[in-house]
């Protein structure tokens, strides 16, 4: 009887110790990794169907390179979970995008084999030149190597990277991760030619892609050469798009092969003095088939069934704002075919795939591209359509120059829809729309409006499809709504005006945003010791409501204003406002509840709010401390 095998992943403490393992034994732990990969992320959700098409090649790279002193830097990190398992974080891979846990993404605080932090695309290449430039100049670093994906690398940044990089010709490698077209040759087709290739260190890096493709059969032969020339834009008669670029370019390669890759990286290591690229064709979900026949391979899953693949539905009691805006959006455009709508590369995380699905034609994904995506509807707003161009909070950052430049200078009607405002739960602060209230509200032309709930959203697109007198946005949060019935069609909302939603005479709260119900809330707890509230909910931060802010401030004695971004935004621009006429004089308390100055850690959404001091308890607490009182101990299951 044979003795039973210990698991090869049982013996891996870091990158280290797969040094010694035989070619068949990484294999083996690759097999194993995969399983454990989805076993943690079965328990925690997650990026997974990412993860499980570079399990080989995370393997083969940490095999072959002496990291963390050569620098792997992983583009966005959707894709760095067998990495997190390699690297001495195995034990805490259930707690992944968990509070107090391990992160989604890459977090230089997390480790040290993480020497880049990421979760926005496109920027590996641009970091492992900056390692490259910085070990040429001395310091203790080694090789950089960027994974990036073929969405990735089609941002504009990714390509600025290339140009730069190529024109240093310093030694750096860049492998571009492509999961959109495989390569799926016979086993052991290469065995035979690259057993002697990366043994004997001789050769060059385009024999081992001439050879590699030379071994295939006929019909793979003809498809390796076809898929080399879709994504370098080149024929076999021409330099590739990379090696104009002054990249050496080897592939495409199949990623999946552990002899290949091994080979490849191998030669690569020995034999590279500038950069490189290698095309690494996968697979996205990858050896788990409920993942694999999924449209989106799993890229982003909640908890799961490992035997089945079924994943537990969160319990929900209103519709997502992301959907209402999908429907709301369509429902207008058939009444509207000036309607078009933009999305970066997320039609279903903005819910521009409801509209896409009416009206193909009109909308239009320009891929991970914020920047080229605002000019683009710059351009459809000129040309005497409108766009809405629905973009999450965080990366609308990276189209700000054209918000200023493109859209607002010059007065252009473009519809910004900003999902996932404010704090967003597991994929921590990379991803929190904390800002965009601030950085919109400074420019001159723009107007900015903020949902109170998914009514109001309706209501918002409405007004925004209406107002044609320069650009407008709209801010909602991730996640369900209050469950409030839901118009068909929104009113046109009066451009700078909100409304009383509770009367009240001694302290007034003025929200900003989806924030509405902790302040009624909070209302609530103050009315439980007598005090009376009126809350407000503004609506507006640009233009500001200013018959209704004079008016609270006449008729109480506290002012709190409450909203879900950064110190800069609405409460600063009432703090203007006011200041400007002299009214901060006299005996008005007034108070600004922001997000605090520090980024916050991922955790559930309320648990985020509760670290950032935003719950009705904290707000009733802020505003009761402004009249001197001091508000008794309530317990928040209350509310």
């Amino acid at each position: 009887m044979s003795r039973p095998t210990t698991p090869v992943l049982d013996r891996i403490a870091g990158p280290s110790d797969l040094k010694s393992l035989s070619d068949s034994d990484l294999k083996r732990l690759a097999d194993e990794l995969r399983t454990e990969v989805i076993d943690a992320v079965s328990q925690t959700g997650g990026h997974l169907g990412s993860s499980l098409g570079v399990v080989e090649l995370t393997v083969a790279l940490h095999a072959v390179f002496d990291t963390p002193r050569d620098k792997l830097i992983w583009d966005v990190g959707h894709q760095c979970y067998p990495h997190k398992v390699l690297t001495g974080r195995r034990s805490l891979m259930k707690t992944l995008r968990q509070e107090g846990g391990l992160s989604g993404f890459t977090k230089r605080s997390e480790s040290e084999f993480d020497p880049f932090g990421a979760a926005h695309s496109s920027t590996s290449i641009s970091a492992a030149l900056g390692f490259t430039v910085a070990r040429d100049m001395g310091q203790p670093t080694g090789d950089a190597i960027a994974v990036i994906g073929d969405g990735s690398i089609s941002a504009g940044m990714a390509y600025e990277a290339l140009n730069n990089a190529g024109a240093m010709g310093r030694r750096m490698i860049v492998i571009l991760n492509d999961n959109e077209m495989s390569i799926a040759p016979p086993v052991g087709a290469m065995s035979k030619y690259l057993s002697g290739l990366y043994s004997s260190q001789i050769g060059t890096l385009k024999k081992v892609t001439k050879g590699f493709e030379a071994a295939l059969p006929d019909p793979l032969r003809d498809k390796a050469k076809h898929v080399r020339q879709m994504v370098t834009g080149s024929s076999a008669s021409r330099g590739t798009l990379f090696e104009e670029l002054g990249f050496q370019y080897v592939g495409p390669i199949d990623g999946h092969d552990m002899g290949l890759l091994l080979g490849v990286l191998r030669s690569v290591k020995v034999q590279t003095t500038g950069p490189v690229l290698i095309h690494c064709c996968t697979i996205k979900g990858k050896g788990y088939a409920p993942a694999e026949r999924s449209v989106d391979k799993y890229h982003g899953v909640g908890r799961f069934d490992v035997a089945t693949g079924t994943q537990a539905k969160a319990k929900a009691n209103a519709p997502s704002y992301t959907s209402v805006f999908g429907n709301a959006l369509t429902r207008l455009a058939s009444l509207d075919a000036k309607i078009v709508g933009i999305t970066a590369a997320m039609p279903a995380g903005t819910g521009m795939d409801i509209f896409a699905d009416k009206f193909p034609a009109r909308m239009f994904d320009v891929g991970i591209a914020e920047q080229h995506g605002v000019t683009f509807a710059a351009g459809l707003a000129a040309g005497g359509l409108k766009p809405f161009c629905a973009i999450y909070s965080t990366f609308l950052q990276r189209g700000y120059d054209q918000i200023v430049h493109d859209v607002a200078l010059q007065n252009l009607p473009v519809r910004f829809a900003i999902d996932r405002a404010g704090l967003v739960g597991a994929d921590g602060a990379t991803h929190a729309g904390a800002f965009d209230i601030g950085y919109l509200c400074a420019l001159p032309n723009m107007t900015v409006m903020a949902a109170a709930d998914e009514a109001e959203l309706v209501h918002m697109i409405a007004t925004a499809a209406a107002y044609d007198k320069g650009p407008i946005a709209f801010r909602y949060p991730r996640g369900s709504g209050t469950g409030v019935e839901v118009p068909e069609i929104g009113d046109v909302l009066e451009i700078g005006r909100g409304h009383v939603v509770r009367e009240g005479t001694d302290i007034a709260i003025l929200s900003f945003g989806s924030h509405l119900g902790e302040c009624l809330k909070a209302a609530e707890l103050m009315a439980l010791q007598n005090v009376s509230v009126t809350v407000a909910d503004a609506r507006f931060a640009k233009p500001l409501d200013r018959v209704l802010i004079r008016k609270l401030v006449k008729d109480h004695h506290v002012l709190i204003t409450v909203e879900q971004g950064a110190q800069g935004g609405f409460g600063a621009m009432v703090l203007h406002d006011l200041a400007q006429d002299g009214l901060l004089d006299g005996d008005l308390a007034i108070r600004t509840m922001t997000l605090p100055d520090r980024f916050i850690d991922h955790a559930d959404p309320d648990a985020m709010y509760a670290d950032a001091g935003l719950t009705a308890t904290d707000i009733a607490a802020t505003a009761m401390q402004a009249t001197g009182v001091v508000l008794q101990k309530m317990e928040r299951s209350e509310f």
